[in-house]
């Protein structure tokens, strides 16, 4: 770098980094609350009334990884303030939108303004904070933003379509983005990409990107068109083709949009298999838990955001405080471990939920319990995603396990909804409407559990051994940052 960052303005930037990274989490739960009134404002059926939603995802899964590498090549901080430059316009679209091609056409190109902010901030942070105590630290404030971030969506987007309007969940990111495009550009150093010189491989970009949209379009539609429809299958058939034709270019260029060597790092393939569980567990715990709330306990938004707030500040308490000392103390795999069983448990929990339960003994042990297991478990499963990656390689792995995250998000949610309506349905003739629904849910939930308790296992048995720091390093000292020289505990055996 030209110019590197040594204490406090390093943690100021990965304030501003983190706040950037907030406005793209948010954005894709704020406007699940305010879907009704956006349906009654422009005159959305509910069969277009998706596309709010699946417009954003489509362009952000198809373009992760295509961000990260193009962060590698041109420098992660030019992507960066590319990235939240496109985000914040296309947010001004959708904030001033009267029609629902607007809308939709703007949350499109905030999504390719998300994904990139997305693929390079992990980069950025990871060489923001080199020495292990500090990086652990930085990487709980990132894992806060990431675990907690969706159920403050909610919260937020209740708020401001209670008290304003819908156009204000999209009309606030324009002072926080003008914010943080400012102050990074005061704090972030200029560079070079790691990668700079080498040529972008365009066919490998064209055919993943387009894989990957492909794959996102058969999901999101998957239960209004049919799982086993023709257009279904053939759009994932389709989706298949272009990802076995981009591994075998990948396999011939020179210089690959993904070196398939990166699997063959077993810390990385494991994170990334996990993390796709991960992500199918988190996302039933948040959508079918707030559908819960609403249509079987008859919650209003405003409940709904508030009956999340336990989880949040939780996820906080863990990831800010106390996150970076349980790594440094026991390492990466114990803690991801112990917080995928502690998700499990609780999405276990919410499996038994039933139709006149409470809020104080039927959710909220299980939002505590699910916030303590992602707050455990956000940070290490990052830090092992790229514990194994050359610099030059950083924002490709990061925009690996974004894809990861957002693609296992997508098929999970699409797979334990289609699941839970078919259990509802079967349950229609011998239970009330409502019980019938609430077995649907119970069945998102039990499945969501077995994914967050099979990447607990493949946690445990795939990850290498870390050793934990012994000593003074074990001690960190108040802030976290450990003693010069003891780095023991990312030590891979």
């Amino acid at each position: 770098m030209t110019r590197p960052l040594h204490g406090n303005p390093r943690w100021l930037a990965l304030i501003v980094l983190c706040l950037g990274m907030l406005m793209i989490v948010l954005d894709t739960t704020i406007v699940n609350v305010a879907l009704p009134s956006i349906a009654a404002d422009l005159g959305f059926s509910e069969t277009s009334l998706v596309w709010v939603v699946n417009a954003y995802l489509l362009t952000y899964g198809g373009c992760l990884l295509l961000g990260g590498r193009l962060g590698d090549l041109y420098g992660h901080r030019k992507l960066f303030l590319g990235g939240i430059a496109l985000f914040t316009l296309a947010s001004l679209g959708c904030g001033l939108a009267h029609s629902q091609g607007l809308l939709i056409g703007a949350r499109a190109v905030q999504g390719v303004g998300g994904a990139v902010v997305s693929a390079v901030s992990l980069s950025l942070i990871m060489n923001l904070f080199t020495e292990p105590g500090e990086r652990a630290r930085a990487m709980g404030v990132y894992g806060f933003v990431g675990a907690g971030g969706g159920s403050i969506g909610v919260l937020l987007g209740g708020l401001l379509t209670h008290l304003l309007s819908w156009h204000w969940i999209f009309l606030v990111n324009l002072p926080v983005g003008i914010v943080v495009f400012a102050l990074c550009v005061a704090l972030l150093p200029a560079a070079r990409g790691h990668a700079h010189g080498e040529r972008l491989d365009v066919a490998g970009a064209v055919t993943v990107t387009a894989s990957l949209m492909l794959a996102v379009y058969a999901v999101v539609n998957g239960n209004e068109a049919g799982w086993t429809s023709v257009q279904t299958l053939g759009l994932l058939f389709a989706a298949l083709a272009l990802l076995v034709l981009f591994l075998g270019i990948e396999t011939r260029v020179q210089h690959p949009l993904m070196p398939l060597g990166l699997f063959r790092l077993r810390n990385v393939a494991t994170a990334n298999l996990a993390g796709v569980l991960w992500a199918a567990a988190m996302f039933a715990w948040f959508f079918v838990c707030a559908l819960y709330l609403q249509r079987v306990l008859g919650f209003d938004s405003l409940q709904v955001g508030l009956a999340f707030l336990p989880a949040s500040l939780i996820m906080g308490f863990l990831s800010l405080g106390l996150s970076a000392r349980i790594v440094m103390r026991l390492g990466l795999r114990l803690p991801l471990t112990a917080g995928l069983v502690a998700a499990a448990c609780a999405l276990a929990w919410f499996a038994r939920a039933p139709v006149n339960g409470t809020f104080v003994f039927d959710v909220l042990p299980g939002m505590i319990l699910f916030g303590m297991g992602a707050g455990l478990a956000f940070n290490p499963l990052m830090l092992v995603a790229m514990s194994d990656v050359d610099a030059r390689d950083a924002g490709l792995a990061s925009g690996i396990v974004n894809t990861s995250l957002m693609m296992g998000g997508a098929l999970g949610l699409a797979l334990l909804a289609s699941l839970a309506a078919a259990r509802t349905e079967a349950m229609r003739a011998s239970e009330s409407a409502i019980a019938a629904l609430n077995s649907g849910y119970h069945v998102a939930f039990l499945i969501g559990a077995v994914c967050a308790a099979a990447a607990a296992g493949l946690s445990a048995a795939l990850l290498k051994r870390d050793r934990p720091a012994r000593g003074a390093q074990a001690d960190t000292d108040r802030q976290g940052v450990a003693p010069p020289g003891k780095a023991a505990a990312t030590e891979q055996s």
